[in-house]
């Protein structure tokens, strides 16, 4: 729980602003909120619509959001809600999200990865090699949570926190799910694809082999969302920090055992 205030926010990826509707409620801490996205529909999707939160909403769109035009020590704290799965050059951007932090400011994010989707995965893999006897990219590469820490150590940032949620959603057939996935904004990008769709065999036996491998007891099917959550602080001396290794006065294990 942070409890200081932050009178500028940068929202690296910020959609339709769903961070930016959400933040004003209850306690006041953050004042004007950069709203960033390359896609400029999104951005203004929901510009119209009147949420009383007390919250400046400044909407930028970005020409290329691995590239972030913003000078050094320009934001009190960045953050980014499930959109840096789809950045190509994640070091860089960490690195980039950390020069335009002032001192002491916090960077807070959560995104896709791991093994989401692997029911999706091994099951259109093992439906292509059976009807083609191959398998093609059907979904993006995304990182996982072990590479995490060690990019944002990277990236300068210090004392880093990083966890996961696993989030499974049911679904009534694959065929839901990918239509799903598609209104989402998350189909397959990866340039080297192959072109076009995929093919009606291989849906079907995709369908069948996802539903005798994950399928639910009611016949539905699981597809499993890992998300990660990390947060990481720019660098400033009068930063509290950890004590050396072997500086601690108290054992661990005698305050455990006397509860």
């Amino acid at each position: 729980f942070i409890k200081r205030s932050f009178p500028k926010v940068l929202d690296v990826g910020a959609g339709a602003c769903y961070l930016g509707n959400s933040l004003g409620s209850g306690e006041k801490k953050v004042s004007t909120l950069i709203a960033a996205d390359s896609s400029p529909t999104l951005l203004n999707r929901d510009s119209d619509l009147r949420i009383d939160n007390g919250l400046e909403i400044s909407r930028q769109v970005l020409q290329d959001e691995e590239m972030l035009p913003y000078d050094a020590n320009t934001f009190d704290a960045v953050m980014s809600s499930l959109s840096l799965h789809w950045i190509n050059n994640l070091p860089s951007v960490l690195s980039q999200i950390n020069n335009i932090l002032k001192p002491d400011g916090p960077f807070l994010a959560a995104m896709i990865g791991g093994d989401s989707l692997f029911e999706l995965r091994t099951s259109l893999q093992l439906a292509e090699l059976d009807r083609r006897g191959g398998v093609s990219t059907h979904t993006s590469p995304l990182a996982e949570v072990r590479d995490v820490g060690g990019l944002l150590e990277k990236a300068r940032f210090k004392m880093l926190t990083v966890d996961v949620d696993d989030i499974s959603v049911d679904y009534p057939s694959i065929f839901a799910l990918m239509t799903d996935l598609q209104a989402m904004g998350e189909s397959n990008a990866v340039v080297g694809r192959e072109l076009g769709g995929i093919k009606r065999e291989v849906l079907l036996a995709s369908q069948a082999i996802y539903k005798e491998l994950h399928g639910n007891e009611d016949g539905t099917l699981p597809a499993t969302f890992r998300i990660i959550y990390m947060l990481g602080w720019k660098e400033s001396p009068n930063q509290a920090s950890p004590l050396p290794r072997g500086s601690g006065q108290v054992n661990l294990k005698d305050i455990l055992e006397s509860k």
